[in-house]
């Protein structure tokens, strides 16, 4: 079930602050009825005793933005989110009209037969780039529905791999999202454990806005947010951690954003011990995380009321924010498993306070 999701939600464009037809597919997978808010989070509440629980991910994805359409068609953009400059060139995208239609495009990369020496080593920034739809003006451009504003991403793809991984578009998160959904299909048929509301959240690419008015209207006790987490099982990456694709969840124990907005996240110490304990118990793997350059929306939900008691969990995943993220389906699968006891285990008298 998690893989079907995971597949039918890559192939859906949701760009930040445009996430209806992601939500909407959410929404038609999920087990109770949802609602939104003003800001499109798709929020459900599962009932229970003692402390309340918000368990979230995040919908959306980076792109691009249209800002300028020149007389000859060609289109310039702005980076929305974190997206890599030098994956952009040659990249095939799509841009959503407001009808809901796709339009593919190309992120032109100038012919290597006219490349002079010096430019062969040279990344283009984001706004030297143009997208080609081949309309070929800019009349036949607008005509086709495409205007400032208008959101590009990745075209979307889905690449089975061996060993059970899958490669493609928006892995990050509708990884997350889709064992999310499993999380909810076992919340539904559970008897006892805490209230938990499910939340999956929009803009968490643009600058981590959704969540935060999700947790404002629900003021939960505890937070655990799902998301990626950066798999070090290759040569660029040794040196950064431990985490490796097939080996199970993972924990994040430090993150610092370091670049912009000096943020980050110290879990909680009796969510750390709940996640352990339950690892153990259901033999889970679990692996650990401390990482710098990593920043989700939990860093600014734990600040929400009188502060609240939070952790960030997630999968591995090879190649963030490229046109062809890797995850391993196995890791997604014990996430949920993990996820689901961890949270059959907060009762009435869980220790919300940070020392005892």
């Amino acid at each position: 079930m998690i893989a079907r999701d995971l597949e039918a939600l890559m192939l859906i464009p949701g760009l930040s602050g445009h996430e209806g037809r992601v939500a909407a597919a959410i929404a038609s997978r999920m087990p109770v009825p949802c609602r939104t808010d003003r800001m499109g989070n798709l929020i459900a509440t599962f009932a229970g005793d003692g402390p309340s629980v918000m368990v979230f991910t995040h919908m959306d994805q980076l792109g691009l933005i249209v800002r300028k359409i020149e007389d000859d068609g060609l289109i310039r953009v702005h980076r929305m989110g974190g997206i890599p400059e030098r994956a952009l060139p040659s990249q095939a995208v799509v841009l959503s009209t407001r009808d809901g239609r796709d339009i593919a495009g190309v992120l032109t990369n100038k012919s290597h037969h006219a490349t002079a020496p010096e430019e062969k080593y040279t990344v283009l920034k984001a706004a030297e780039l143009f997208i080609d739809t081949g309309h070929g003006s800019k009349a036949a451009v607008e005509a086709a529905g495409i205007s400032i504003g208008t959101p590009v991403v990745y075209a979307p793809n889905v690449i089975a791999l061996a060993g059970g991984r899958i490669a493609g578009t928006s892995v990050d998160d509708r990884a997350g999202c889709a064992v999310l959904l499993d999380v909810a299909r076992g919340l539904a048929t559970r008897t006892g454990g805490p209230t938990v509301h499910v939340v999956f959240s929009t803009q968490e690419e643009f600058n981590l806005r959704g969540a935060v008015v999700a947790a404002q209207a629900l003021q939960p006790d505890i937070a655990i947010q799902i998301d990626l987490m950066l798999a070090c099982d290759t040569p660029d990456m040794a040196d950064v951690g431990e985490m490796t694709l097939g080996g199970g969840p993972g924990m994040s124990l430090y993150s610092f954003h370091g670049r912009g907005t000096l943020n980050g996240v110290l879990p909680h110490p009796a969510l750390v011990d709940l996640f352990e304990g339950t690892a153990k118990a259901e033999g889970l793997p679990l692996q650990r995380s401390a990482q710098v350059g990593v920043l989700t929306d939990l860093s600014y939900v734990q600040l929400v009321g009188e502060g609240v008691a939070g952790i960030d969990m997630g999968f591995p995943m090879r190649y963030s924010h490229s046109a062809l993220e890797v995850c391993q389906i196995s890791d997604l699968e014990a996430l949920s498993a993990l996820l689901g006891s961890a949270i059959a285990r907060i009762g009435p008298d869980f220790a919300l306070e940070r020392w005892r």
